[in-house]
């Protein structure tokens, strides 16, 4: 991905996207639902901004050759 600012953006029904600064594209979005926005007591976009942060790091020790142990798995993983 060429290198370019990126923007965290609610949009009017609630969720949150990042994109490209110069582009309206959304690249990921996150969908908090009421009850987890209720249990975050409304700290729900700064919960979003650590995903997004974690996210974009992960991705650019990946493109950097940086590959993890689960390349090459051809089962199901189990997220936490």
């Amino acid at each position: 991905m060429p290198t370019s600012f990126l923007e965290i953006v609610e949009l009017p029904d609630g969720r949150l996207v990042l994109r490209r600064a110069e582009d309206e594209a959304v690249l990921v979005t996150l969908d908090f639902s009421d009850q987890a926005k209720q249990f975050l007591q409304g700290q729900h976009v700064e919960v979003a901004k650590a995903m997004f942060s974690t996210g974009v790091q992960m991705a650019g020790r990946m493109t950097d050759g940086e590959q993890d142990e689960l390349e090459g798995e051809d089962e199901p993983r189990v997220l936490h």
